[in-house]
Formats: C-alpha cells, sequence, structure tokens
C-alpha cells in the first residue's frame, strides 16, 4: 500500500465496457521527507487509480498497484492496475501527527 493525495479526475467517455460508471482520480504519491520525517513531499510520478469509496481532490488516500488492485472488492473482473482503498483521517510519524483529514 501507499499514500498519496488526489490531485484531480479523469473523464473517459470511450472506455472498456467493463469500466464504465468507474471514478478515475489522478494520485501523486507521498513520500516520508528524509530532511523532516515529520513532513511529506510528493513524490515525482502520477498514477491514475479506479475509486471505489468516493475520494475527492485534496485528500489523502491508500492505494494498491497489480495484482493487488484486482483483489479490491469489485475490481476483479475489471482491467485495472492501480485503485483507492482507503481514505486517510490521519498520519502519525514519529510521534507526531503529520496529516489530518479536514
Amino acid at each position: 500500500m501507499f499514500l498519496a493525495k488526489v490531485i484531480g479526475h479523469v473523464v473517459a467517455t470511450k472506455k472498456d465496457d467493463k469500466m464504465k460508471g468507474r471514478k478515475l482520480l489522478i494520485l501523486r504519491p507521498q513520500l516520508v521527507d528524509p530532511e523532516d520525517p515529520t513532513k511529506f513531499r510528493d513524490g515525482s510520478n502520477t498514477v491514475v487509480a479506479v475509486d471505489g469509496l468516493g475520494a475527492g481532490k485534496g485528500e489523502m488516500v491508500l492505494f494498491v498497484q497489480g495484482s493487488s488492485a484486482r483483489a479490491t472488492e469489485g475490481m476483479k473482473p475489471l482491467p485495472v492496475d492501480c485503485a483507492v482503498v482507503g481514505i486517510v483521517d490521519t498520519v502519525d510519524v514519529l510521534g507526531k501527527q503529520t496529516y489530518k483529514a479536514k
């Protein structure tokens, strides 16, 4: 599992029939900052993930990739490689709260 911030969404009117009605989010992975482990820094990449939980822009989420994405509820028959599996409430690193949902 990985942490990421939702930075946007994707709309695709033409797609595999199995993907119709599925919400697609653009995620920016979050890394613990090696300079200050109580803070996060943005990862250098972005990923598109299928979201079945209703996450929104600016929220921190947990996501999985590969076969783990297809193992999540309702994803097995879908051609997915990345799925949101949790919406984060808080994150503590080294005893300090580094993220709290609004």
